[in-house]
C-alpha cells in the first residue's frame, strides 16, 4: 500500500456526491426527506400504518416505492443487487444488514441465524460487499439477555435456550472466519450489552487471532465506553488478538434515559453532546494511535469526526485504504460523506438493510424519527440535494 497523497476534502461537493443517481431519484429523496421533517409526521406516521398493515391495507407498495426504497436494499439478498451495483459504482462497498428485529420465537431465531450465514455467503468473494453485520437480538430473546445482564439466575431451560443463543452466535462468527468475511456485532440497550459485549469478546478471542474477523460496537453516547475500549485493547493485546472496534455515537438514548429515570439508576448516557463528541474523537485517536492491533469501523454521519479520521490518517502517514480503517453510514443518508470519502481513496461502506417491508418497519421509523432528532440532519440532506438539483440546472 502506498501512503496517500494529502487532500482536503470538501463534504459540500454535491456533484461527487450524487453521482450516481438520477434527477428523479433526486426528487423523490428532496420531497421525502421534506416530509420526515414534519414531527407531527414521524410520531403519528409508525402507529397508523402499522395499524394499516396489521389490517391487510395495501399501503406496502407505498412504503416500497418511497421510505423502503430510500433506506433499504429490498425484501431480499437479491433484491439489494441494484443497489450494491450502484454504491460500487462510487465506490462504496454494502453492508447487507437483514434488518428483522424484535422476535419471540426460536423457529425465527434460527431462520435469521441462517439468513445472516447468506450474507456472509454471499459477501464471499465480492469486493463489493466488504463487511457483514447481524444483532444478537436476531438470534437470541431480549428478555433472556435482559437476565443475563441482570445477573439472575436462569431456569434450566433458559441455560439451554442461552447455549442455543451462543451456538447460533459461533456458527455465524466460524462462518465468517472460514469465509475471510468481517462481522460486525452491533450494539444494543445498555440493560442487555454486557452479555452482548462477554460474546463478542470470546468471538474475537478466537477469531481475530490471525486477521481481522469480528467487530464489537462501542457507543460513545454512553459515558463508560471510552474507558471499556481502551481496557479491551489491554485484554487483545495480551491476549494476542486483533480488536475490531465499530464506532458508534449511539442508537437509544431516549430510551436509555426514560428507563434510567424510571428505574431509579444513574443515566448511562453522557451528560451532553459535547462529551459524546469528546469521547468518540478521542476514541479515534486512540485506535489510529494502535493501528496494528486495532481495526476501526467509524460509524458516523458527523463531518467534524469524519474530517478528524482523515486527518489523523494523513499525519500518521497512513495510507488512505488501509485495511484497519473504514467509513461507514446508513444508506439513503449522508451521501456526501461516503462519495467524498470514497473519492479521495478511503474505504467506505455503507449499510443496505433488507427484509420483508413489514417486518423493517422498526428500523425504518428509527431512521425518520433519527433525522428529526438529530440536529440538522434533514436540514443539511434537503440542503445538499438542493444545491445538487440547482447545480444541474445550471
Amino acid at each position: 500500500m502506498e501512503v496517500s497523497p494529502k487532500k482536503i476534502i470538501n463534504f459540500d461537493n454535491t456533484e461527487i456526491a450524487f453521482r450516481n443517481k438520477s434527477n428523479a431519484e433526486l426528487n423523490q429523496g428532496f420531497w421525502l426527506f421534506k416530509m420526515i421533517s414534519s414531527n407531527f409526521l414521524t410520531q403519528v406516521g409508525p402507529p397508523i400504518a402499522n395499524f394499516l398493515l396489521n389490517v391487510g391495507f395495501p399501503i406496502k407498495w407505498a412504503i416500497k416505492a418511497t421510505i423502503f426504497k430510500q433506506f433499504c436494499g429490498g425484501e431480499t439478498i437479491e433484491e439489494c443487487e441494484n443497489t450494491i451495483a450502484q454504491l460500487h459504482q462510487g465506490k462504496v462497498g454494502t453492508i447487507l444488514d437483514y434488518s428483522v428485529e424484535g422476535e419471540e420465537e426460536e423457529e425465527v431465531f434460527n431462520f435469521t441465524c441462517e439468513e445472516i450465514i447468506r450474507t456472509i455467503e454471499r459477501a464471499d468473494g465480492d469486493i463489493r460487499i466488504p463487511i457483514t453485520v447481524f444483532k444478537v437480538t436476531g438470534i437470541g430473546r431480549f428478555a433472556l439477555l435482559e437476565k443475563l445482564d441482570a445477573k439472575q439466575t436462569l431456569t434450566p431451560s433458559e441455560t439451554e435456550e442461552y447455549e442455543r443463543v451462543k451456538a447460533r452466535c459461533e456458527k455465524i462468527c466460524k462462518t465468517a472466519y472460514d469465509r475471510h468475511v468481517p462481522i460486525m456485532i452491533d450494539a444494543e440497550e445498555t440493560w442487555i450489552q454486557d452479555t452482548i459485549d462477554e460474546l463478542a469478546l470470546e468471538m474475537m478471542t478466537k477469531y481475530n487471532k490471525e486477521k481481522l474477523i469480528v467487530y464489537n460496537t462501542y457507543q460513545m453516547y454512553r459515558h463508560d465506553k471510552l474507558a471499556d475500549l481502551k481496557a479491551d485493547y489491554l485484554i487483545a493485546k495480551e491476549t494476542g488478538f486483533i480488536l475490531g472496534v465499530k464506532m458508534v455515537r449511539g442508537a437509544y438514548m431516549e430510551k436509555e434515559r426514560k428507563r434510567a429515570e424510571e428505574m431509579g439508576y444513574p443515566s448511562p448516557i453522557q451528560p451532553d453532546k459535547a462529551s459524546s463528541d469528546r469521547d468518540y474523537d478521542e476514541s479515534l485517536r486512540f485506535c489510529v494511535k494502535h493501528l496494528d492491533q486495532i481495526g476501526i469501523v467509524c460509524g458516523t454521519h458527523n463531518e467534524e469526526s469524519s474530517r478528524l479520521l482523515t486527518t489523523l490518517i494523513d499525519e500518521n502517514n497512513i495510507p488512505h485504504n488501509h485495511p484497519h480503517v473504514y467509513f461507514a453510514q446508513l444508506l439513503g443518508m449522508s451521501d456526501n460523506l461516503s462519495f467524498n470519502l470514497s473519492d479521495a481513496g478511503y474505504n467506505v461502506a455503507k449499510y443496505v438493510p433488507y427484509g420483508p417491508i413489514k417486518a423493517v418497519m422498526p428500523y425504518l421509523f428509527r431512521r425518520a424519527q433519527e433525522n428529526t432528532s438529530v440536529a440538522g440532519q434533514t436540514g443539511r440532506e434537503l440542503s445538499l440535494i438542493a444545491k445538487e438539483k440547482a447545480r444541474r440546472k445550471l
